[in-house]
């Protein structure tokens, strides 16, 4: 059954980041990073409105220019120690919706078709909050504990279960639930019954380092790059 629900996409933009300074309007390949998510969304028919949650006016409006909306995040959540939890609730408070989607600027490899996947799967089930992950299939521990295999032989990777890992690229919200938990004191971030929305890997980079910023901008070029010679083997005819 797939349902009727009003979607807001909302893209946070704060312009204090550290690791990799004013990353959201630093340029990769041709375009600033946070003009990424901006066509991203806009290019969906999902959504009632588009807004960059950001404290800064001045990028604010440069996001209007591209055809967003801007919601200025009030002074006191922008700081390094403001949660999604604070700045989510702020921005749900005055916007009416049934879910709010973050598309978050730091995963700017994403693809319209993953984008659309995720607004269906979100569309035909009836969940608080859906999570996008990267699902691994690889032998993995935790705190020295096996948790998908037993070790006691060598199974091929494609056999194991998946670890799913938390991303952060695309995250719904039900609006009711997540003021309703909020305001009970509860974290509503991963409050009521949990979605989880498995995303390719080369469009789950988080940019949080230089080093991602390189991955990222790789997975970009090497994109644009199959796109333009296609799938190449080498010729083993006559060898």
């Amino acid at each position: 059954m797939k349902n009727n629900y009003k979607l807001v996409a909302m893209i946070p933009a704060r312009m204090g980041s550290k690791r990799i300074p004013k990353k959201n309007i630093r340029y990769m390949l041709g375009k600033p990073l946070i003009q990424y998510p901006i066509d991203l969304a806009l290019g969906s028919d999902a959504f009632e409105s588009v807004w960059v949650n950001t404290e800064s006016a001045p990028l604010g409006h440069a996001c209007e220019k591209m055809g967003a909306k801007f919601h200025q995040r009030p002074l006191e959540l922008s700081s390094d120690t403001a949660t999604n939890r604070d700045f989510v609730y702020e921005f749900l408070k005055k916007h009416e919706c049934d879910y709010v989607v973050m598309i978050n600027p730091t995963s700017p490899a994403l693809r319209a078709e993953t984008l659309n996947r995720f607004i269906e799967f979100l569309q035909e089930n009836v969940f608080d909050v859906v999570l996008s992950v990267e699902s691994i299939q690889a032998e993995s521990f935790y705190q020295g504990n096996r948790i998908n295999f037993t070790g006691e032989d060598k199974i091929p990777s494609e056999r194991l279960e998946p670890v799913e890992i938390v991303v952060w690229a695309l995250t719904a919200w039900k609006r009711e639930t997540f003021i309703k938990m909020q305001e009970n004191g509860e974290c509503p971030i991963f409050g009521g019954n949990v979605g989880r929305f498995s995303i390719p890997k080369d469009e789950s980079a988080d940019l949080d380092t230089e080093a991602d910023w390189r991955i990222a901008e790789a997975a970009l070029m090497a994109r644009q790059g199959l796109q333009k010679e296609g799938i190449q083997y080498l010729n083993l005819e006559g060898v």
